[in-house]
């Protein structure tokens, strides 16, 4: 992997340019085709990652808790609800990721080396052709290789992510599912922009690669997708505004074959969109304990479902190897 460039402070843009432009690029990824849809549940929690997400902690031991609700209604490919017997399928999901992160004191290519994995335990609730609720864990986040520089005021951090199939699936019963059953594969990209003036601009973007299911033999398309935040510091406390972009790039494929139209329900290649926006707010303690709430409601919504997501965040140093 290439070293990752140094912006010297006086190369960089003020902090009010550097917000608009930053605001300028989530809009073109909002506006331009999107894409979305695919088997399953999403492996990754859209959204999850906000304020200071480039900037590597120190050496040590982090526990950080993501915990949130979400609730929404299936879209077709026009963006209108889809109607199934009259009645469109909806969704109510309560999550919880459990996520460590290990800091180690090795450095690579000017990098601080670290290593994470994240488990998430989901119950939801489907209504789709009659309700069916269910609890357990969803698929598992490892990435044994993720690289940190820290700038003066800017902040980076690369790696891949692989999504392991452990969470609950049922092949007859999309209701029953809470995991994908399948493996995927993502090269991530973290930014953060954190000058003196108590501005911020941080962005994670990722494209995922997924492998076929085995159960059914489809293939869901690969993804870019894009979690964001612009706001200001005021003292220990952020204000701002958070959210996230997902385009599929690829059409979704049975047996091979690229997934056919369905008048009413979704385009062919069940290819959607979505961009999320909304408030974030989150607070430092002396303990550098740090609380992150905020609201994301989806728009632009195409062959997916689309709602609104609550997000309640906590990051904890869980021990020091200064």
């Amino acid at each position: 992997m290439k070293h990752c460039p140094y912006f010297p402070d006086d190369e960089v843009p003020s902090p009010a340019r550097a917000l608009v432009v930053f605001l300028l690029i989530a809009w073109l990824f909002a506006v331009v085709p999107l894409a979305a849809a695919k088997e399953g549940p999403d492996q990754y929690p859209n959204g999850a990652e906000s304020w200071m997400a480039g900037a590597m902690p120190p050496p040590g031991t982090y526990f950080v808790n993501y915990s949130g609700y979400y609730t929404g209604q299936l879209k077709n490919g026009s963006g209108g609800r889809v109607l199934l017997g009259g009645k469109t399928p909806s969704v109510d999901a309560t999550f919880d990721a459990l996520r460590f992160v290990e800091v180690t004191k090795l450095k690579i290519a000017g990098a601080e080396y670290a290593m994470h994995v994240i488990i998430p335990v989901v119950y939801q609730s489907m209504s789709l052709n009659g309700s069916r609720s269910t609890t357990g864990i969803g698929d598992v986040i490892i990435n044994p290789f993720v690289l940190g520089w820290n700038r003066t005021s800017w902040h980076f951090g690369t790696g891949v992510d692989i999504y392991l199939p452990a969470g609950q699936y049922g092949k007859s019963d999309p209701r029953a599912c809470v995991g994908s059953n399948y493996f995927s594969f993502e090269p991530a990209l973290v930014v953060s922009y954190l000058p003196k003036s108590g501005w911020e601009g941080s962005a994670k973007l990722m494209y995922n690669i997924k492998t076929t299911n085995p159960a059914t033999n489809y293939l869901s398309g690969q993804e870019f997708h894009m979690d964001y935040v612009a706001g200001k510091h005021l003292g220990p406390w952020m204000l701002g505004v958070s959210g996230y972009v997902v385009e599929q790039v690829t059409a979704d494929t049975l047996n091979g074959h690229v997934v056919s139209a369905a008048p009413g329900l979704w385009t062919a290649g069940r290819e959607g969109q979505a961009f999320a926006f909304g408030p974030s707010a989150g607070y430092t303690n002396q303990r550098h304990m740090t609380f992150i709430v905020q609201w994301q409601h989806e728009t632009l919504v195409r062959n997916r479902f689309g709602g609104d997501k609550f997000w309640f965040k906590m990051v904890l140093p869980f021990a020091s190897l200064r």
